[in-house]
């Protein structure tokens, strides 16, 4: 089994930072783009964290039916999201699933059955998704959008020795490179 796993704020979303449920809205392009995750036959999870939750901003049970909402967005355009991995903690609870962490890609692995060195990881931090995708030993792809040109440029000392696999524009450009390095490799196991 192979999945992507997607960033929530500044990938498929909002501004970068850690919106409120009820504030954020997906980015225009982010329905097309998952539901061609989603023909491509790779599993899709929206991987976030919400130290907001922790830290009393909002509550656990806003940010769930903050999910259901952006779920029946994509259900709307035909897309879907096979499932949501969250860490609500705060930063110094010293919990083992906060991103750059991998508890939630661990959880998935186990979960589905992953090779996480054959999946993706799409985010716009270098210092949280492009370190967790590293650890895990997945395919990084960097946006640019949300927090994604800062990660590249006033804040890429906070990420250094760690290259992405690519670097997109968006989640459009993410997505496709990810479906072509998926038929790829697919083509490469079929002729083994």
């Amino acid at each position: 089994m192979r999945a992507v796993f997607l960033d929530r704020d500044g990938t498929i979303g909002g501004t970068g930072g850690g919106m409120h449920p009820d504030e954020f809205t997906l980015y225009d392009f982010s329905p097309q783009s998952i539901k061609s995750l989603n023909q491509s036959g790779l599993k899709v999870f929206l991987f976030t964290n919400k130290t907001r939750v922790g830290r009393g901003y909002f509550s656990e049970e806003q940010l769930l039916n903050g999910f259901e909402r952006i779920k029946s967005e994509l259900k709307s355009h035909s897309a879907f999201l096979d499932d949501i991995f969250y860490c609500p903690h705060k930063p110094d609870d010293g919990c083992t699933c906060q991103k750059p962490r991998i508890g939630l890609l661990m959880e998935a692995q186990r979960k589905y059955n992953l090779r996480l060195e054959q999946c993706y990881i799409v985010g716009d931090t270098g210092s949280s998704d492009m370190i967790a995708a590293n650890t895990a030993g997945a395919r990084k792809v960097l946006v640019k959008t949300g927090w994604g040109m800062n990660s590249l440029t006033t804040h890429r000392h906070t990420w250094e020795g760690v290259q992405p696999d690519f670097i997109a524009e968006d989640l459009v450009g993410a997505v496709n490179w990810i479906v072509n390095d998926f038929k790829e490799d697919k083509k490469v196991i079929s002729n083994d």
